[in-house]
């Protein structure tokens, strides 16, 4: 089964997915942040960014940051 993130935050076309890890060092969390976009039919994601997309790169980036520090250190990673 593969693993899931634990939250996602998006804004527009870009999202942030947070990730949970336990590792040797303690708990970790990740992020991978993505931009939505139509191949014809098809939804799909790139890992490139634009001019226009840094602003909301940024707004995702910190509201990630908020969850981690507010919500992520609470959760029960079972």
């Amino acid at each position: 089964m593969a693993k899931q993130p634990i939250h996602s935050i998006r804004f527009g076309y870009i999202k942030a997915n947070i990730w949970f890890n336990q590792t040797k060092a303690g708990d970790r969390h990740n992020v991978t942040v993505t931009r939505l976009y139509r191949d014809g039919d098809l939804w799909r994601e790139s890992q490139h960014f634009g001019r226009d997309d840094l602003l909301l790169l940024a707004k995702v980036l910190d509201q990630a940051h908020t969850w981690i520090i507010q919500d992520g250190g609470i959760l029960d990673a079972d």
